[in-house]
């Protein structure tokens, strides 16, 4: 897809957008939400691992991965929650929750919240938006142009490895969190460090004292490949075939974060599934507002885009993963057609 143009003065629709948001309370924190979702949430997680305990070393174990990888899911998107300050108002209480379910998931709490920082302030941006750089795979002309050696192949192709590349997601955000605490790059570098080895004692001891090695072998393999594929699911429709934009662009607040943004439509098992994060426009606009009201909030900014001219993108779950896959094999194009 073309990056966006340029765009004229606007006064201040974002300012507008906000005040009729307040106004409809759907600022407000929600306790009582995340209360019981957390509670749900850590009670299915310890109960997925009483489940292994007890099974024991069989290959029935599998589906407790399943289950975990699924539970595992659960507890990032209440840490997505917490690093963007939905459920309390201070950092202290949101770092709380969030270091804790990094714990549980084996994330650096600090090393994700500064990168998807950098996303939100900077989404779809060819060179600032971190979510773009992914070596493998290119999501402008531009950057595919740039692949070299095995990166070229993948990107040649990189419609059809997206999916299996998904279920090293995992692998990747737990190297990732080893990296960024090793480099010093997070806050609380000693509070991240103990999260990481104290995940990994208790992951890799339990799995070893339970299962004998082949089948612990591939339980991880399960548990993080599904874990991965379920995240990647989760946030690739929200901007992936969206348009990017450069500096340069003249766009306000309100139009960076609607133009390159996708909504997924769906019932109350799509927002499960996918956390919240498929009223993604909404999100953008407002990052801290909690969980449960985003689908309130939805119909009032799409009322409000519309009465500004502002395209609003909403398609269904299936759809949105045509459209990214479609614009992969579009970027990979060129490069197919020069192998002659």
């Amino acid at each position: 897809m073309t990056p966006v143009g340029s765009a004229t003065s606007r006064g201040s629709d974002f300012a507008a957008l906000s005040r009729t948001v307040q106004e409809a309370g759907l600022l407000r924190r929600r306790h009582d939400h995340y209360a019981w979702r957390i509670g749900l949430t850590v009670a299915a997680f310890a109960a997925g691992w009483a489940v292994f305990a007890l099974v024991g070393d069989s290959w029935w174990q599998l589906l407790t991965a399943a289950f975990l990888a699924a539970a595992s899911t659960q507890l990032a998107y209440t840490g997505h929650d917490a690093g963007h300050k939905q459920i309390f108002r201070t950092r202290r209480g949101n770092d709380v929750v969030g270091y804790v379910h990094a714990a549980l998931t084996g994330l650096s709490y600090g090393w994700w919240v500064g990168k998807h920082n950098r996303h939100h302030a900077n989404p779809n941006h060819e060179s600032d938006d971190p979510d773009l750089d992914i070596p493998i795979l290119a999501f402008f002309s531009g950057q595919a142009a740039g692949r070299r050696g095995v990166t070229r192949w993948t990107t040649k192709y990189q419609a059809f490895l997206f999916f299996p590349v998904l279920l090293l997601e995992g692998l990747s955000l737990h190297w990732s969190a080893l990296d960024a605490v090793v480099r010093g790059g997070v806050r609380n570098r000693g509070v991240e460090a103990v999260v990481l080895v104290g995940h990994t004692v208790a992951y890799v001891g339990a799995v070893l004292l339970v299962l004998s090695p082949g089948k612990a072998l591939v339980f991880v393999a399960v548990h993080q490949g599904l874990w991965g594929l379920w995240m990647g699911c989760a946030f690739a429709p929200n901007h992936k075939g969206m348009p990017t934009w450069a500096d340069g662009a003249d766009l306000d607040f309100l139009r960076k974060q609607v133009l390159t943004s996708r909504d997924v439509r769906g019932g109350a098992l799509v927002d499960l599934a996918l956390g919240g994060l498929n009223y993604q426009v909404v999100h953008h606009l407002f990052p801290n507002m909690p969980r449960p009201h985003l689908r309130l909030a939805q119909p009032i900014v799409e009322r409000f885009c519309a009465d500004r001219g502002i395209p609003y993108v909403r398609c269904g779950l299936l759809d949105s993963y045509g459209q990214v896959l479609r614009h992969l094999h579009a970027v990979g194009a060129p490069l197919r057609a020069a192998r002659a």
